[in-house]
């Protein structure tokens, strides 16, 4: 980035301590947020790699801030109602959750997109994947609603206070079947879960200890009318338990703790950072180290977040542009670096469906496997499709408006319950999808002086274009190009 050199050397900042340079800044923006735009490097530029993570975690938000859908208060349809109503009425209940969890992800993408802490979002898409639910089953999008705004809430705050509080969300509840689990006939799937995904990873506990757990989470369950959680202690087994080779009349919060309590939960959420921010493969050493630090700070999150990131690896050139990026990396990443004007988000969440991570409905209790995963013959096929989509949008309205009645972009439109949106919903996301706009005028603004396309290269591209780029190209051109080259798939 030879535009941000000359410019930080003219500038009075270049008298002060020296500063990240322009690519660390875009590494450590874009593997804690969804993309950077030029302007958001050149200010990290002012900082040391220390202030600038300190910046962050210090900026991160607890809330957030888009509007969210007007029914995510309503109260609950009950299965005794549904049970009750004919069939043309659930029929139609089932069709107002699939138009609902399409709500849902286009006010979560809206919010990824206009969040002043991208990191809180991204914390928030980690934990959505680590203690999993999913729309499928939980079906109540409401309950999905108010788990995701615990998830945002507790981000970067206290990992064992956050477990405490997944573990009774009415949506994790329903998820893992706690509700069905009690005295006398205990379901385990909570109990498995929790220490296999959620805390001490697979061979470190027995099925023994699975099932006395599975009896000290009896009783948890949730009010059929509300959604609520609700305790029912003439369903909990009072009796003892052994735990971990701990012994006592446990409920399900004195387990957590038992959990807790094992350097091992410590290490293995590390192990799951250090695979989000740094690399596929955890340095051992490394993981035991910052796991001893997070244990020892009983839990906070922003302790092993910052040792992560302050960790020679993490600035390592073999990790930069190691990662694949994910669907919403590449969808919410793009609309952000390259200042894409955008209204309707509907379009930019079915994308991030069709790639491979539709939001609120994970594959199943592991989540989405990410890493290499994301990329297959057919997922990079649909990825070099959105970016030709996006950049064609403008170059062809007239055309884009005529697909809408043709069905046009039906690939995009194939992404499960989709159709049940109805022939409005399908008109709504295809002129979405042909408003998005990129404006190369107000793009390049952002860079200091004359730009080249190495600069736009280095703004975008975490390593070395596959493909040369010719220099003779339009703006619009030339970024498009970048956008289509392999190496925009890494970060």
């Amino acid at each position: 980035m030879r535009w941000l050199t000359a410019f930080i050397l003219a500038s009075p900042l270049a008298a002060q301590a020296a500063g990240m340079s322009a690519d660390d800044a875009r590494h450590l923006l874009n593997r804690t947020g969804f993309g950077s735009q030029p302007n958001e490097i050149v200010t990290y530029t002012q900082f040391s790699r220390e202030q600038a993570i300190e910046r962050l975690l210090r900026n991160a938000g607890t809330a957030a801030r888009a509007r969210a859908p007007d029914w995510v208060n309503d109260p609950i349809i009950s299965a005794r109602t549904l049970r009750e109503a004919t069939p043309e009425r659930r029929k139609e209940y089932q069709a107002e959750e699939v138009r609902r969890g399409f709500d849902l992800r286009t006010w979560w993408v809206q919010e990824m997109l206009d969040t002043s802490s991208p990191l809180t979002e991204r914390m928030t898409l980690f934990w959505h994947n680590h203690f999993v639910s999913s729309q499928e089953k939980v079906r109540h999008m409401q309950l999905m609603y108010r788990q995701n705004l615990l998830l945002r809430r507790y981000a970067l705050g206290n990992f064992g206070a956050l477990l405490h509080v997944v573990a009774k969300d009415p949506a994790m509840v329903i998820y893992l079947d706690s509700a069905t689990n009690r005295k006398g006939k205990p379901n385990e799937n909570f109990a498995r879960e929790v220490m296999e995904l959620f805390t001490l990873g697979e061979g470190h506990y027995t099925e023994a200890d699975v099932r006395e757990a599975a009896r000290a989470f009896t009783g948890w369950s949730i009010d059929p009318d509300t959604g609520e959680y609700k305790w029912r202690p003439y369903n909990h087994d009072g009796g003892a338990k052994t735990v971990l080779g701990k012994t006592g009349t446990f409920d399900g919060d004195a387990v957590l703790d038992i959990l807790l309590d094992h350097q091992q939960t410590a290490e293995f959420i590390v192990a799951k950072l250090w695979r989000e921010f740094v690399s596929l493969d955890p340095d051992p050493a490394e993981v035991r180290r910052i796991g001893r630090k997070f244990y020892a700070s009983n839990y906070e999150i922003k302790v092993a977040l910052r040792e992560l990131l302050q960790s020679p690896a993490f600035w390592a050139n073999e990790n930069r542009g190691a990662l694949v990026k994910s669907p919403v990396d590449l969808v919410v990443g793009t609309m952000r670096s390259l200042d894409f004007s955008v209204g309707d988000t509907l379009p930019l969440a079915l994308s991030i469906a069709q790639l491979g991570q539709n939001l609120f409905a994970p594959p199943n209790v592991k989540g989405w496997p990410g890493g290499e995963a994301w990329i297959n013959s057919s997922t990079l096929l649909a990825r070099m499709a959105f970016a030709e989509r996006i950049f064609r949008a403008d170059e062809m309205p007239k055309m884009a408006m005529a697909q809408m009645g043709r069905g046009g972009d039906a690939d995009m439109m194939r992404v499960r319950g989709f159709g049940r949106t109805g022939e409005a919903g399908r008109e709504r996301a295809m002129r979405a999808l042909y408003e998005i706009q990129f404006d190369p005028s107000r793009w390049l603004a952002q860079f200091p002086g004359a730009v080249s396309v190495g600069d736009m290269e280095g703004a975008l591209l975490a390593r070395e274009p596959v493909t040369a780029i010719p220099t003779d190209l339009p703006t619009r051109e030339i970024v498009k190009r970048i956008a289509l080259d392999a190496s925009y798939q890494l970060k």
